[in-house]
């Protein structure tokens, strides 16, 4: 990134460029997790039936279901969820995606993997 580049007011992401990583949810593309942007990221996820129940001490997710169906379970109570479906988890909540579906999720502030964490 050049300097112009740098200075400027916004960022763009190709989330099909991004390689996948894995995560408790499955495998996701996350952008925007850079030192310089503690404000928020954006992750794509390919939910996986195996989701692993985790939470985080100090993030708040927005998740948007954009495909498939299937449940959240948050704090042990299972909801089922569609596309269009929105979910706020808030730091603490115990939370996993059952099913097949790719959501985008938010973490606020930026996500940081340090903040994960499973019982």
């Amino acid at each position: 990134m050049n300097a112009t580049q740098r200075s400027r007011n916004f960022k763009i992401a190709h989330l099909s460029e991004i390689e996948p990583v894995d995560c408790p949810c499955g495998s996701t593309r996350r952008a925007f997790v850079e030192p310089d942007n503690p404000i928020a990221s954006l992750h794509l996820v390919d939910i996986k039936k195996d989701a692993r129940t985790h939470y985080h001490k100090k993030l708040t997710e927005l998740y948007l279901v954009i495909e498939g169906e299937g449940h959240m379970e948050l704090d042990g109570e299972l909801h089922a969820v569609k596309p269009m479906s929105a979910i706020l988890i808030k730091p603490g909540c115990r939370h996993r995606a059952i099913g097949n579906m790719k959501i985008v999720n938010v973490p606020i502030p930026t996500f940081d993997p340090d903040d994960e964490w499973f019982d």
